[in-house]
């Protein structure tokens, strides 16, 4: 993201070469013992040994996760202006600032949810790994006459996020020629070890501080294992773990919650800016902005039993919602879940069908724990 030089941008196309890298990476995983699954399209680690304990140690101390996200470069005088008038916050004007936003359908449902980081002459955009390459054509078909670039850098850069209450701690044992930044969405240039980086300060998805490590895919695994054993030890975890951690912070998440959701419903107030402009779907999010409350919301579910996706919630004999996902909580030791539920439910007591029977639950306030931040995603209705 560094703007000064362009062979300091860790982002920057053909910055570096795809090849062995990716296998002395994997291997650095397997040497920890990684499992592997798929998202969105690319291999991710899905998780470690000791899936438990992990989570512990995210949770009391500092994690580290290799993300798996899709990258848009837009770039051109007219840049802001164009991802401006096609998001739902505005996007910041003053380079080291990003922002959370949402891609929405002509019915206000989201299309995507990304994150949008002014870099100087460019705008960075953090897409779900399988909506870059999709997003860069239907935009790329609508700049007209507008000066306007775009490009998908993806396979040339790295990201990696550290969690935890000690994750302050952590980048600034190894993090040089800059200092942590303070604020969510905020980023840094400096160096870990001998690789550039830009270091962003998340939205504490898991409920914890929480930062974003990006650099160039040739420098991945130095940045990897600097993170996990220079200055503060740190433990790597996966998906697995992600998913968890997320459930217990109240996160909604776009493959599970998010996708084809209309925004006010999942109470994600963080993406929408109800002062700016027009853009798709606006005049839905403002109708209903404007009516006062969603036709439903996302709830903490506490069950007998693990749910799945889908399953049936129940207000006496009325079926009142659906569950979004469903954990064993490692931190609470019991079955969790998020539902999406009529908005008006006003009981405590609920029943969720799980394996064909009804089986009693109680509506929890969100997040589950309280860790050392609060998700930025935190569902909140006015």
């Amino acid at each position: 993201m560094s703007t000064d030089e362009e062979s300091d941008d860790p982002t920057d196309d053909g910055s570096a070469e795809d090849g062995s890298t990716g296998d002395e990476l994997t291997d650095l995983h397997e040497s920890y013992g990684a499992t592997f699954t798929e998202r969105g399209g690319r291999r991710v680690v899905a998780g470690y040994t000791r899936h438990e304990r992990t989570h512990r140690a995210v949770r009391q101390g500092v994690g580290v996760i290799e993300t798996g996200y899709g990258l848009v470069v837009v770039t051109g005088d007219d840049r802001l202006e164009f991802v401006d008038n096609a998001v739902s916050n505005r996007v910041p004007d003053t380079d080291g600032q990003g922002c959370y936003a949402l891609l929405l359908g002509p019915q206000g449902r989201i299309e995507t949810d990304l994150y949008v980081y002014n870099a100087g002459e460019r705008l960075l955009l953090f897409t779900p790994p399988d909506r870059a390459e999709p997003l860069a054509t239907e935009w790329r078909e609508k700049t007209f006459i507008q000066d306007v670039e775009i490009a998908v850098t993806t396979d040339s850069m790295h990201t990696f996020e550290v969690h935890g209450p000690q994750a302050t701690e952590k980048i600034a044992s190894v993090l040089t020629n800059a200092g942590t930044p303070e604020e969510h969405l905020q980023f840094v240039r400096g160096e870990l070890g001998d690789a550039g980086v830009t270091v962003i300060r998340t939205d504490a998805l898991c409920g914890e501080e929480s930062y974003g490590v990006v650099c160039d895919t040739a420098d991945a695994p130095e940045v990897f294992d600097t993170l996990l054993t220079r200055g503060m030890n740190a433990v790597p975890f996966g998906y697995d773990t992600f998913e968890a951690l997320t459930t217990e912070a109240g996160t909604p998440l776009f493959e599970s919650e998010l996708e084809g959701l209309v925004p006010n419903v999942a109470g994600i107030r963080n993406a929408l800016d109800f002062e700016k402009g027009c853009y798709v779907g606006q005049e839905v999010v403002s109708r209903i902005e404007n009516r006062g409350r969603p036709s439903r919301r996302l709830v903490g579910l506490r069950c007998e039993a693990v749910p799945s996706a889908g399953a049936a919630v129940f207000d006496g004999d009325a079926s009142i919602g659906e569950v979004t996902r469903g954990i064993e909580s490692p931190t609470l030791d019991t079955p969790i879940a998020l539902a999406l539920v009529e908005y008006g439910l006003d009981t405590r007591n609920v029943a969720v069908r799980i394996d064909g029977k009804e089986r009693n639950a109680s509506v929890e306030m969100l997040p589950f724990v309280d860790g050392s931040d609060r998700s930025g995603r935190l569902p909140t209705y006015e």
